[in-house]
């Protein structure tokens, strides 16, 4: 979810908000209304990149939302952001006024949903951060959008830790630990890795026995885009085992590729069970030494814990954990 209000009726239309800046603006008092339009154009140019972009979500043209802008510097005496023919970034000055511009669209958020209470139905945007693997519970996501038609998903694919709290999620699906103390959790189940190759590869190389005998078969990973280490492979060390190295026959940021050359026969990958059910169950992939395997990880849905949490935010938290079945 974006930080401006959308739809709620605050907006001027394009007429009003391209009123020409006057040489008397700055002495000039800015009513509620306008302010509001401000600062939600200054947010959205700020969180798009540009004026252009900032406009089509906003409904205005760029100059609207340019004029905006500049009506709301002039006002301040203070330059938002550096711009040029090419890009613009937000000056340090920006970037405070961001920050308080973005607490007040989440003040008014709050005693709206305040106000709401009696009408309970969720609706409107809900704007969540999901890994890239999350893209295979896109079949769970869309039973939610049947659940609940009123409310419009807006889906970030990233394997990028974002900040749930400045970039303006709603909520994130993340794998692992919850560690951020301004945040909520909740538990949609825990999961154990495979060891899958194909049917071709292991009559080829043979079938691994313990994780040992890996050392001598191609191992295909997938690598942390956000610190470029390989994901480690969950093994239970046997007694007097100490830390395996694998080969690395190939790696990658993403499972899917990791899924279709493992198919292709060219390694053995370690794949969270979700993202291969079909394979696993057509017979293209066989899992392997499973009884070394430890229960790995366990996927949580986060959401800011200063926040009124809204309707549309408890029937997606509720729906997932009863719906998301990692095993």
């Amino acid at each position: 979810m974006g930080c401006g209000p959308r739809g709620s009726g605050w907006l001027l239309s394009e007429k009003q908000a391209v009123v020409p800046v006057t040489a008397e603006y700055n002495s000039a008092s800015m009513n509620g209304m306008d302010k509001l339009t401000a600062f939600d154009a200054f947010v959205q140019s700020a969180e798009t990149g540009s004026f252009v972009a900032a406009g089509r979500k906003l409904g205005l043209s760029a100059s609207a939302v340019g004029k905006a802008v500049v009506r709301l510097e002039q006002r301040l005496d203070v330059r938002l952001f550096h711009r040029n023919t090419r890009h613009m970034t937000l000056t340090e000055e920006g970037r405070l006024f961001l920050e308080r511009c973005r607490r007040i669209f989440e003040e008014v958020e709050a005693a709206e949903a305040e106000l709401a209470r009696s009408n309970r139905t969720p609706r409107g945007r809900l704007r969540v951060s999901l890994p890239l693997v999350g893209m295979l519970l896109t079949p769970v996501m869309a039973d939610f959008m049947r659940a609940w038609p009123e409310v419009q998903l807006e889906l970030d694919f990233t394997d990028r830790l974002v900040d749930v709290v400045e970039e303006g999620f709603d909520a994130v699906i993340r794998t692992g630990q919850p560690s951020d103390s301004r945040l909520m959790s909740r538990n949609l189940g825990r999961f154990r890795l495979k060891i899958v190759a194909s049917p071709d590869y292991l009559a080829r190389c043979g079938v691994p026995v313990t994780p040992d005998d890996l050392t001598r078969h191609q191992c295909l990973h997938q690598r942390s885009p956000s610190t470029g280490k390989l994901r480690p492979w969950p093994f239970a060390p046997g007694e007097g085992q100490g830390k395996i190295v694998l080969p690395e026959r190939m790696s990658a940021t993403a499972v899917d590729p990791l899924i279709e050359l493992a198919i292709a026969g060219l390694g053995i990958a370690c794949l969270p069970p979700f993202a291969i059910r079909r394979e696993i169950a057509d017979g293209r992939l066989v899992s392997v030494l499973e009884e070394w395997v430890m229960q790995a990880d366990q996927f949580n849905l986060l959401w800011p814990a200063s926040r009124q949490i809204t309707p549309r935010l408890r029937a997606f938290v509720d729906f997932m954990a009863e719906h998301l079945q990692p095993q």
